[in-house]
């Protein structure tokens, strides 16, 4: 049996959709079940509720065999309490009930100068340092940047911009939610693996943040520039969403980190690297959202 927590977001709903493809036993942790497709939800096992809830994970982890992690986006929280106390709960859980293997995602950053200096990053790695006390074989999927974030920016980008506080010309590695997906699935299909490390899952390419907004121009058919953002501005903006001041700081930390090479120390030998690229994915699913829009 194994368990996959946020099964309707943008790498667990890959996820499941694979690991169904391939016949396995699932159990899904959904906040909401009838975000589920029918056709799931005939196919699986349904915990509802959160798995930052006690006993929640309690019911879901007994008798797993494996466990996707990811903690959900709780952009009021501190970096700390989004992380590692979210997940404080589950790393219990499934000690208590001798879980074998969890497949986490996580941020590139463990074991650089950066580890302890980059906000939400730093977190999000000392999350994998709890998970690890369970005495699993734990694999962090340790991520740069997502291609899928440009959807975000979709407003702007059909008035012609991309903001952002990185520097126009650092090239950076992106990769796809789908390539992050199908990487977790290889790993919870063949459990041969043991140990706990980090395993860095990057796109086929680097590039600058002035890179995708051409590659963007080209695809959609018009102009788009990237405007590049003090990074007070940006934590003003971020606030004004809602986000903490200490949370909208973490980001601050992170992306500085990026900028300065966090991103970059990552072995390309030793990670596994995905098979979209930037373009295709703007293709596939940046356009369609750009067209489709008022």
């Amino acid at each position: 049996m194994i368990v996959v927590t946020t099964p309707t977001g943008n790498i667990g709903r890959h996820v499941v959709r694979h690991l169904l493809d391939a016949g396995e036993a699932l159990r899904l942790i959904v906040r909401d079940s009838s975000k589920l497709a029918q056709e799931v939800r005939d196919q699986v096992e349904v915990v509802e509720g959160s798995h930052g809830d006690a006993a929640v994970v309690d019911r879901a982890f007994r008798g797993a065999d494996a466990v996707f992690w990811l903690c959900p986006p709780t952009p009021a929280a501190t970096p700390a309490a989004a992380t590692v106390d979210f997940a404080r709960p589950g790393a219990a859980a499934m000690r208590r009930h001798g879980v074998r293997h969890i497949v986490a995602a996580t941020t590139l950053g463990r074991d650089t100068t950066w580890h302890e200096r980059a906000g939400n990053a730093t977190g999000s790695i000392h999350m994998i340092d709890l998970l690890r006390t369970t005495g699993a074989a734990v694999r962090g999927l340790a991520l740069p940047a997502f291609m899928d974030n440009a959807l975000r920016q979709a407003g702007a980008i059909r008035q012609g911009k991309m903001f952002g506080p990185i520097d126009p010309d650092k090239k950076l590695p992106h990769t796809a939610t789908r390539d992050t997906g199908t990487a977790a699935v290889g790993l919870l299909i063949d459990r041969s693996w043991s140990g706990q490390e980090d395993v860095p899952v990057l796109g086929p390419e680097e590039l600058s943040y002035a890179d995708l907004a051409a590659i963007v121009s080209d695809v959609i058919g018009r102009e788009v520039r990237y405007e590049h953002q003090t990074y007070d501005a940006y934590k003003d903006a971020a606030m004004a969403r809602g986000l903490t001041d200490e949370f909208a700081q973490g980001y601050v930390d992170m992306l500085r980190a990026k900028e300065e090479g966090m991103d970059n120390v990552a072995s390309r030998a030793t990670a596994i690297i995905g098979a979209t690229s930037f373009r295709q994915w703007a293709e596939e699913a940046l356009r369609p959202a750009i067209t489709s829009g008022p």
